[in-house]
């Protein structure tokens, strides 16, 4: 089984750790600190959670999210390495399913918010691990566009949203594609044919 979550998260967790805990990050509002507390909610509250597919318990996420940031950056860093075998998104089974694209992509969301970042060159396997969950969650997120998208990743393959002549296409790596899709579009290397708007528009499930 391939371990590219378990690199990515070890990769993230040294990056925040270099940076240190007021460091920007392409998550508006959140430092490193934040996000750091974000990821260790994500895996060891999974009640508090529910508040980002529930928006009136969404405050609730935000309280403990900011009681996990308000601790020692060091614990914090601690528990992004080290996560729970019991949580339902770490635990043997589910985690390079649930982890490698999240981790990927808060781990470009530390780097791209630092001057002179360079996009990463990733192996083909962890490129097509990246393209399996971006084509389930880009079928969500490009939904709300409203007009047929292709997606297309050479080599990976290639998905389309809604019937007809597509408004747009996206192509490129897999790894900018799922950035792109998850609302990061300005610092995803996409190139866009057609519809530009589809650069600031907003993407989430």
């Amino acid at each position: 089984m391939s371990d590219y979550a378990r690199t990515e998260r070890a990769q993230l967790a040294d990056l925040l750790l270099q940076l240190g805990p007021d460091a920007p990050t392409m998550c508006e509002g959140w430092t490193t600190r934040d996000l750091a507390a974000h990821l260790v909610v994500r895996e060891r509250r999974p009640d508090a959670m529910v508040g980002a597919l529930v928006p009136p318990l969404a405050g609730h996420t935000e309280h403990v999210r900011q009681s996990a940031a308000a601790r020692q950056y060091a614990d914090v860093l601690h528990d992004v390495r080290n996560p729970p075998w019991w949580s339902p998104l770490s635990n043997p089974l589910t985690d390079e399913l649930a982890n490698t694209v999240e981790f990927f992509i808060h781990h470009e969301d530390v780097r791209r918010a630092q001057p002179d970042w360079a996009p990463r060159e990733l192996v083909p396997g962890h490129q097509a691990a990246i393209w399996k969950a971006a084509k389930l969650t880009g079928r969500l997120t490009l939904r709300g566009f409203g007009k047929p998208v292709r997606v297309r990743a050479p080599g990976y393959g290639e998905f389309q949203v809604a019937n007809g002549e597509p408004a747009a296409v996206l192509t490129g790596d897999p790894g900018e594609l799922a950035l792109f899709l998850s609302g990061r579009q300005q610092v995803a290397r996409v190139d866009v044919t057609g519809d530009e708007s589809i650069r600031t528009a907003t993407l989430s499930m």
